[in-house]
């Protein structure tokens, strides 16, 4: 079947499920309440929509630990209100693609359940090994989330290997029949309607042969073992040219430190090394996301925007021309961005300049919910209000004004609260009281508020988003970054034979005296987006206010 690569012209809006919206009452967010929201999401612009998992899980990891890869948990509705779902959307003329998490699975999953018990054929389903030395673990890896990478299992008397939670065993991808299973799940949910996947962490599916300590690495032991291992191109050429070549959808991989160069492996469309064409799609980077920390979240560092504009810049040049950018500001893994890259104080300045920002840039965008409306980080008093096992995890010998401190920063439980649709109780999520806690800023922030004022961020997402699709610079024009050097202003320039594109970004919380470039007379542009309303120029530039932004039309010369 011929691929149209038809994401290119796409914008998608990320769902994560439990705190989208409750349509049934429970507390609980679910398809029902998807349902009842899918024309406010078209209205955003929206052409699809991500949904993270929606699978059976016991909730070790909010849904990430999987117990069954072919249905909809009971909780969210079931297959019946999933399918409703997906019919209403593609009514729409939305897309919808799923969360595919095969690196592991949860504990509770028939296959890792047979595996501990070896019985045929789930036994090499895992990556399982006998007790080192003094009856320590295999090797030295480190988890991402609890502890060391291993876990003792009494039933079998072996190790399982764990990149996880504890809960979320390796699956054995070097064994054939796991990737025939992978297959199934694939076809199972094309088959079905589906449009495409996103693939958690899928470039850690291949491990290195040995399983080897790693005596380099200071933290994240044993990352550069699995990360881009041995056989991963194999393996995602192996699913393209069985499944994905037979359907018109769309991969997204998340490749966690991942370059430009190394990202051109997996998705550059003309790659001699690949036969079956690029292994994926798009790839979802981390670089932009690390502007204010080492690494991850819980590394905290001084924003900068040198490295911020470093990051997507450097994706946009890169990759023009050889593979499709994916791009995005908030998901469930970050924190809210405008509390991380923007000014709390200055909320509906810095969130649309946020917006504006990357919009413009070459890619297919996500929007990741609430991030429409501008919703903050969460400040919780006690370190017992905090659900993610990641976030837990983090430093628990610490005292807890101290964990605080990290968390309210860092936790990916920011991005996790009911989203706020009005000023009413809970926030108009529910009814009833949710499963986890509401910001408390809900009433002054909300879709009902957002949609009454027309100068709101949400308004202006809906504008800058048709805006984007209307500019065919913005889809196929190049890229070009001004005042690389400052630490206050993020200026590009997109062109193509016809127009020129100047998107103006001010990140400081002062005035701002900005000089165009010389080739740019700012009064012949036509001023198509504004968080203030308009310009203040002078001779050669412009006085910008805290957080302003504005994005110009010119004719190309």
């Amino acid at each position: 079947m011929e691929r149209t690569r038809w994401y290119k012209n796409a914008v998608f809006y990320q769902i994560w499920p439990r705190s989208f919206k409750d349509g049934n009452g429970d507390g609980m967010g679910d398809l029902y309440g998807v349902l009842e929201k899918l024309d406010y999401i078209k209205s955003l612009g929206a052409d699809g929509i991500w949904f993270s998992p929606l699978y059976p899980s016991p909730g070790v990891d909010c849904g990430y630990d999987i117990s069954d890869y072919m249905d909809i948990a009971e909780e969210y509705g079931g297959m019946e209100a999933f399918c409703k779902v997906l019919d209403e959307a593609h009514a729409r003329g939305m897309k919808v693609i799923m969360d595919l998490v095969v690196n592991h699975t949860s504990d509770a999953h028939p296959w890792f359940q047979m595996s501990r018990q070896r019985i045929e054929p789930y036994t090499d389903y895992y990556i399982w090994r006998p007790a080192g030395k003094n009856g320590k673990e295999p090797n030295n890896w480190d988890s991402m989330f609890e502890g060391k990478a291993w876990a003792w299992d009494e039933v079998r008397q072996e190790y399982y290997l764990h990149l996880f939670a504890v809960r979320q065993p390796d699956l054995n991808m070097d064994n054939p029949l796991v990737r025939e299973e992978v297959k199934k799940i694939l076809k199972f949910w094309l088959d079905l309607g589906v449009d495409g996947f996103r693939e958690d962490v899928i470039t850690f599916i291949s491990k290195k042969e040995g399983l080897p300590d790693d005596h380099l690495m200071p933290a994240s032991k044993g990352i550069r073992f699995y990360n881009h291992g041995p056989h991963i191109h194999e393996y995602l050429q192996e699913f393209r040219r069985d499944v994905f070549s037979k359907y018109d959808c769309m991969t997204l991989a998340e490749a966690p430190l991942v370059s430009p160069k190394r990202a051109l492996e997996y998705i550059a469309w003309d790659t001699p090394d690949l036969p079956e064409g690029s292994d994926i799609d798009m790839m979802i980077q981390f670089q932009c996301m690390c502007a204010d920390c080492l690494f991850t979240d819980f590394m905290p560092m001084p924003f900068s925007l040198r490295r911020m504009k470093k990051a997507y810049s450097s994706w946009q040049t890169k990759l023009y021309g050889k593979a499709w950018n994916m791009l995005y500001l908030e998901n469930h893994d970050h924190p809210r961005i405008i509390s991380r890259y923007g000014s709390e104080a200055f909320r509906k300045e810095s969130g649309k300049m946020l917006a504006a920002m990357y919009l413009f840039q070459q890619g297919t965008p996500f929007i990741y919910q609430g991030q429409e409306i501008g919703m903050t980080n969460w400040y919780p008093t006690e370190v017992s209000q905090y659900e993610d096992i990641q976030t837990l995890n983090q430093h628990a010998d610490w005292p807890e004004a101290k964990r605080l401190q990290l968390y309210h920063r860092a936790s990916r439980d920011s991005a996790r609260t009911p989203v706020q649709w009005s000023a009413e109780r809970y926030a108009g999520f529910s009814e009833q009281e949710p499963w986890f806690h509401v910001n408390e800023n809900y009433k002054e922030i909300n879709v009902v508020e957002e949609e009454a004022d027309p100068d709101s961020i949400l308004q202006f997402y809906r504008k800058a988003i048709r805006l984007r699709k209307k500019l065919k610079v913005v889809a196929d024009g190049t890229f070009r970054e001004y005042d690389r050097a400052s630490s206050k202003l993020y200026v590009y320039e997109r062109k193509n034979k016809d127009q020129r594109l100047l998107v103006v970004c001010s990140f400081a919380e002062k005035e701002v005296c900005w000089k165009a470039p010389a080739w740019y007379d700012l009064k012949k542009g036509r001023l198509l987006l504004s968080n203030y309303g308009g310009m203040r120029l002078d001779k050669q530039g412009a006085l910008l206010r805290p957080y302003e932004t504005a994005v110009l039309l010119f004719q190309a010369d």
